[in-house]
């Protein structure tokens, strides 16, 4: 197979032999792979677009305080940069990716944005207790937290799913989430929004990602029942299910092979940037959302319908 490496509306146009142009669809980008997780984001090629400079701030998130797990690269640095654009304060959480976190923190001051950055591991309880006391010590309140890390492993059948790999998907999808949110919970007051990160992969069933299906699945009901628990609190939970999107997760998790179909089977026969995300993590966090909880939004291209 062969790529047309021209960069136009962000997309390549596949070939599936040299020089022959067969029934096309569009790619985010051409076959590459990543040994670590969750993945670094300055490695890929093409970079990601995680901000749309016609996107335009009208302070929907005027002095809010928002944490932001995995908000260094992918969907969480969307989500950090339109989070600056509607006025909010971000305190970005991040394992290990210190490139990527340095990036987006740069990004975020040249827009006049305020970013404190984190480095830690969720899984740790005690981490999880940081991240909330060095936010209120720094900004005195938290008004958003959006529950976005995670990992995800490539296995063709349950059998090749180690006890190790199991444990730590469980880990840092669910009990991260659990850790921090129970931290975060006795700051929060009136209008307060929790955005958890489902996936598309659980609505249909992704066959070689098991274990991240049974989190993803884990995190509709934890919102599910979380916003009932809340809603007398005024305090919203909301999900998203994202599709594929063209973050550090793909490379780190995917055989390369794998990389230029993400997405095609999706009504709109791509997968996307993380910008186009954007737009809803605001619309939860706002007051715009006043009305909904327990939701899960589905941005997919299409994928899943219903």
């Amino acid at each position: 197979m062969e790529y047309d490496y021209s960069y136009g509306n962000t997309y390549y146009k596949y070939y599936d032999k040299v020089g022959v142009k067969s029934t096309v669809y569009n790619i985010l980008a051409p076959e590459q792979e990543q040994e670590k997780q969750p993945g670094m984001e300055y490695l890929m090629n093409p970079l990601p677009i995680f901000d749309n400079p016609n996107y335009k701030g009208s302070n929907k998130l005027k002095d809010k305080v928002a944490i932001i797990t995995g908000g260094d690269s992918g969907l969480g640095r969307a989500c950090s940069i339109a989070y600056v654009k509607e006025g909010a304060k971000v305190v970005i959480v991040y394992l290990d990716e210190d490139k990527d976190a340095l990036e987006t923190k740069e990004y975020i001051e040249k827009l006049g944005g305020v970013c404190h950055l984190i480095k830690g591991d969720i899984t740790n309880k005690s981490f999880c207790k940081q991240i909330v006391d060095e936010t209120i010590n720094k900004f005195g309140k938290i008004d958003i937290l959006v529950n976005n890390a995670g990992v995800q492993y490539q296995q063709d059948r349950l059998e090749d799913i180690t006890d190790e790999q199991f444990d730590k998907t469980m880990k840092v999808n669910i009990y991260g989430m659990f850790y921090l949110t129970k931290e975060v919970l006795p700051y929060l007051c009136s209008g307060a929004s929790i955005i958890n990160l489902s996936s598309v992969t659980t609505f249909y069933g992704e066959p070689q990602l098991i274990d991240y299906v049974t989190t993803k699945g884990a995190i509709v009901g934890f919102t599910r029942s979380l916003a009932r628990n809340l809603a007398l609190k005024n305090i919203r939970v909301n999900a998203i299910a994202p599709g594929y999107f063209w973050t550090p997760l793909q490379p780190s998790c995917w055989v390369k092979e794998k990389i230029p179909s993400l997405g095609s089977d999706a009504a709109m026969a791509r997968g996307a940037n993380p910008y186009e995300l954007a737009p809803t993590f605001v619309y939860l966090a706002s007051s715009d959302s006043s009305y909904v909880t327990g939701q899960v939004m589905h941005v997919n291209g299409g994928q899943v319908m219903g």
